[in-house]
Parts: C-alpha cells; structure tokens; sequence
C-alpha cells in the first residue's frame, strides 16, 4: 500500500447502458499518444484495440495495421467498422514513441460515454481514487477492476489522467468493460453513494483496521489515493472506515495499483 494516505468473467462492452455524457472532460496531463487537436481517443496493442473493435459502443475512426496484425484481426473473425489502413510497424512506432508496444495496430476512436453517479445501480464494490493522476498505474488498477467484476471506477474532474494512450494500452481492454465516472467534487461524490447505500472505506497505512477484518459488505466503495501523499484529509474524513493492508513481509507499502487488486480480492472472496 502506498506510503501516507493511501492504502470480470467478462463484462458487457461498456457504454452500451451508458449513453449520457458528463458534464465535460477531465483536463489531465496530455498523453504523447493524443492526436492533434485533441478529441480522439488513441488506443494501441493488440488487447486494447481488439476489445475495442468489438465493442459496440466503440466508434472507430480510423484503425491503422500492420500486414500480420490486419491478418489476425481476420483469422479471429473481429468485425471492422473501418478499413484498417495498412501500414509498416515503424509508420506507428513513430506515431507512438519509440517505447510504445503497439503489437502492430493503432486505431482513433471516439471517446466512451462517461455515466452519471446516479446511473449506477448500488451493488457490487466500485473503486474511487482520488487524484491518482500517473495512466499506468490508473491502467493498471481498470484492468484489475476489470478482473474482479467491479462495477465502475470513480475519478475527478481534474488530477486524472485521460481515457487515451499509456492509459488504454495498461488498461489492456479494460476501458470497454468498466465505466469510468468522471466527478467534479469527490467529496460530494461520496456523501451521495453513502446516500445510496455505499459502505465508503478509504485504504491508508495508518487505518484503524485490517481490511480482512474491517467488516466489508456490499455495496461497497474502495477508496484509494495517489502514490506518495495518499488519500486528502477532507476525503479522508469522508469515509465511514479507514482500513490498512497488513503485509507480512519487511516492505509494508505497496505501488496503489497493487494496493487495489490486494483489496479487490479481500473485498470480493466468499465470506468464511
């Protein structure tokens, strides 16, 4: 769990319940990946663009194959809304940066409707972070989200990064299957899932409680934040518990995408 404050069986595609948009868009730090002008999500590797395409609520504006990956894409029946548009695999690299794993595809696509807080049915855990603001580990902890069935990841308006680039290619397909709620005072925020019935629980290292034995149940809210200064004071106080990860071993703090799949797993494991 990280220092200070802190601590699916498939989805369907997501966005096809989730038709409203947010009020506007998180003003994040750019990705080297966003194309100019802004407005299209960028999204590389084979994983990312895959679960794309096949995601219904996805439009694609332009994809971007190399010869084997536009063959792939064949052999595996993956449906294209748009022509791939053959290309060598350096044509993307210098697209992307010389450090991108692009696995030979790269599409634009319209960015996928952000749901309302009150849009989501009260069941199940979702995860809230509170300006966790580098897209590896935001990737990161989606894909984890993804794996453990959670119902959707709450994120600010501001201090987060963009649904796009290093984030997607993390995310690993994840953008598709778990809604990202965008809010603008995460404060309020969980004062109205505590409203709707959400028990909010906020990880931190100096919690009063072992996870494992803080008395979990559903719905549920876990509540991380940013690597170094953790969870805020004020979200800190908005929380009905505030709960540790005990780590048996000589390091006690984990990198928060860690801390999120550890707890993910306490939270979700059949009771006994």
């Amino acid at each position: 769990m990280p220092h200070r404050p802190h601590p699916p069986d498939a989805h369907e595609p997501r966005g096809r319940q989730w038709r409203r948009k947010a009020a506007g868009r998180r003003p994040a730090p750019r990705d080297a990946a966003r194309p100019p002008g802004g407005g299209a999500a960028i999204l590389y590797g084979w994983h990312t663009v895959k679960a794309a395409l096949e995601n219904p609520a996805r439009r694609i504006r332009r994809l971007y194959a190399t010869a084997n990956a536009a063959r792939r894409l064949a052999e595996d029946g993956v449906a294209l809304a748009v022509a791939p548009e053959v290309v060598r695999p350096d044509a993307i690299a210098r697209r992307l940066g010389p450090d991108a794993v692009h696995n030979g595809l790269l599409a634009e696509a319209d960015p996928l409707p952000s749901p309302e807080l009150e849009e989501l049915e009260p069941a199940g855990v979702i995860l809230v972070l509170d300006q966790i603001t580098d897209p590896h580990n935001v990737g990161a902890i989606l894909r984890t989200a993804a794996a453990f069935a959670a119902k959707a990841v709450v994120t600010t308006a501001r201090h987060s990064p963009e649904a796009t680039g290093v984030l997607a290619k993390s995310a690993s397909g994840a953008l598709e299957y778990v809604p990202i709620i965008t809010v603008q005072n995460l404060a309020r925020a969980l004062a109205a899932l505590r409203e709707r019935g959400y028990l909010l629980v906020g990880l931190d290292s100096r919690g009063d409680t072992d996870l494992r034995d803080s008395g979990l149940r559903m719905p549920l809210a876990l509540v991380l934040g940013a690597e170094g200064k953790g969870l805020r004071q004020l979200t800190l106080a908005s929380c009905d518990e505030v709960a540790r990860l005990d780590l048996p071993g000589r390091i006690k703090s984990l990198n928060v995408s860690n801390a999120a799949a550890l707890a993910l797993y306490v939270a979700t494991r059949p009771a006994g």
